[in-house]
């Protein structure tokens, strides 16, 4: 069973102080303190975070697999994550389905495939996530020790959950007002093509190398880039960052750079 917070979810139309008061300041902190990537956020925004992730707590269904127990924090570390992308979009964009089903550690999905010749192939994918159309989206939860090294699963499938927003997984996410289709089309096919040439060749590439996949991965790992290492994917693929920055409506890297001189 799940503490004070579960027993709390689906209440949040009450006064904006009993919603408050779900969460205290100790529980906040102790759960920010663990996505250190939230810091270039100013207390302004980081308030409309909060909010919107108790009310994406309240929306949608958590199930844990494999007997995985989830605490009030993962929770909230979930929901936070899931809730940054559309911090200045809205959780309309995550309309339509409600469940988000957490593993312990990777796990696999049976696969089926026919290839060219007609011939049916059946084989265990092991992932880390996964997001359907206009169905569940599926994490994983590591320990900290054992999380992979500059991997966020929840922005990547949450990324992929806003890119069906326009039918598909293509890396063509539903732009937001003023955005240009032939600009956003022009800096990710580009940078999508360097980007699997620097893969092929070998090179160290600057975000998850899974990026160059297809176009829709692409898109969700520069998601991932853009939240977490944003001055390296904006000084590796800078109109791709412009294009990430307008349609998130926030500007990472200028944080991650104050951040940098505070400490120097």
């Amino acid at each position: 069973m799940l503490g004070k917070l579960g027993r709390w979810l689906g209440q949040w139309l009450e006064p904006r102080r009993a919603r408050r008061a779900a969460v205290g300041a100790e529980q906040w902190a102790r759960v920010e303190a663990g996505l250190p990537f939230l810091a270039f956020l100013d207390a302004a925004e980081r308030r409309r975070l909060r909010e919107l992730a108790l009310r994406f707590l309240a929306q949608k269904q958590f199930h844990g697999a494999h007997g995985l127990r989830l605490t009030d924090d993962m929770l909230l570390a979930i929901a936070l994550q899931a809730c940054l992308p559309v911090l200045n979009i809205g959780l309309e964009a995550y309309r339509g389905w409600v469940g988000v089903v957490v593993y312990p550690g990777d796990f696999v999905i049976p696969r089926q495939e026919v290839d060219d010749a007609g011939v049916l192939h059946e084989y265990d994918d092991e992932v880390l996530g996964e997001a359907w159309e206009g169905g569940p989206v599926l994490l994983s939860w590591f320990a900290d020790e054992d999380q992979p090294t500059g991997v966020n699963v929840v922005i990547h499938e949450f990324a992929h959950k806003l890119d069906m927003e326009n039918g598909g997984v293509d890396g063509l996410p539903r732009l937001r007002a003023g955005m240009s289709r032939r600009a956003w089309a022009d800096a990710f096919s580009a940078a999508y093509d360097e980007f699997c040439a620097d893969v092929d060749s070998g090179a160290e590439p600057v975000i998850d190398p899974y990026g160059a996949e297809d176009p829709g991965e692409f898109f969700a790992v520069t998601s991932e880039a853009f939240f977490e290492t944003p001055g390296a994917l904006r000084g590796r693929f800078p109109a791709v960052y412009e294009q990430l920055a307008q349609f998130y409506g926030l500007n990472p890297a200028a944080g991650e750079r104050g951040q940098a001189q505070a400490s120097g």
